[in-house]
């Protein structure tokens, strides 16, 4: 096999698994909409229930294409906070039920079941309560070169860790091109949007338990550690494939998990929770 070839064929298998990843990470965290579908009066109606939600507003629930004879209703109350249910109806606009979660400030939360009606008959959509975290608004220029960032350190640091692996002769660039990324998408923009979204640059280790602070800081630390070693010997094939794989198992932790939330007792926002 060509050098050309070989290299067209790692690049492609790392833009394919890199993609994968993402998708994966994106589906499995705790903020991601739970979705299913129920049947009611012999018609399938399919749903989204949010669990994130702007904190510059409510939190906007809407079940799309349902027949004008369901009613909805919302029962929601705050997370971990001893106090009744509160009871909202949804109301019919343009062939969907919508209702609204009450605002809530960075890092508070909502627990919340969403109910169908029909004639006497009810219907409860999640057998658990749905939890929604609210956040602050990240803009957009700050937001999109940090998932693009974030993208590229993770194709660029599977390209490294295969180069290595097939002895290629590229890893130390790739490498430096690796941890470069991570600095920006990771150690810089991602405190930014931190700081946007829930109020502190940075609440992972040593200040705070933010998991997702915490897997950026280890897999950054582990690349720098990788360049280095890859500098003294560029023959190197331990540290890259080492850095490659902490960078993979970081990715497969869902985002978002064990964030920032709002105590409403003590109005703090804790980590790691």
């Amino acid at each position: 096999m060509s050098a050309k070839l070989k290299s067209t064929l790692l690049w492609f298998f790392s833009i394919i698994f890199t993609i994968s990843i993402a998708i994966y990470q994106k589906v499995t965290g705790p903020t991601y909409p739970l979705k299913d579908k129920i049947t009611i009066n012999g018609q399938v109606i399919k749903f989204k229930l949010i669990r994130s939600a702007e904190s510059d507003g409510p939190g906007l629930i809407e079940i799309k294409r349902v027949p004008e004879l369901i009613d909805g209703n919302i029962k929601f109350k705050r997370f971990k906070v001893i106090e009744e249910w509160t009871k909202i109806p949804m109301k019919f606009q343009d062939g969907s039920l919508i209702g609204e979660l009450p605002q809530q400030p960075p890092a508070g939360k909502l627990e919340y079941f969403v109910e169908l009606s029909a004639g006497t008959d009810s219907y409860r959509l999640s057998d658990e309560p749905v939890v929604v975290r609210f956040k602050g608004v990240v803009p957009l220029y700050i937001l999109i070169p940090h998932i693009l960032f974030m993208f590229v350190a993770m194709l660029l640091s599977t390209r490294t860790g295969l180069e290595a692996l097939f002895n290629g002769r590229n890893a130390l660039i790739f490498s430096l091109i690796t941890v470069i990324s991570l600095f920006i998408g990771g150690m810089i923009l991602g405190p930014v949007v931190q700081k946007f979204a829930f109020g502190e640059y940075w609440t992972g280790w040593p200040f705070g338990m933010d998991l997702t602070d915490n897997k950026t800081l280890i897999a950054f630390i582990g690349w720098v550690v990788a360049y280095f070693r890859l500098r003294k010997n560029p023959g190197n094939k331990f540290w890259p494939i080492a850095a490659s794989i902490i960078l993979l198992l970081v990715y497969l932790v869902p985002h978002s998990m064990f964030g920032s939330e709002l105590d409403y007792t003590s109005g703090e926002i804790n980590t790691g929770k």
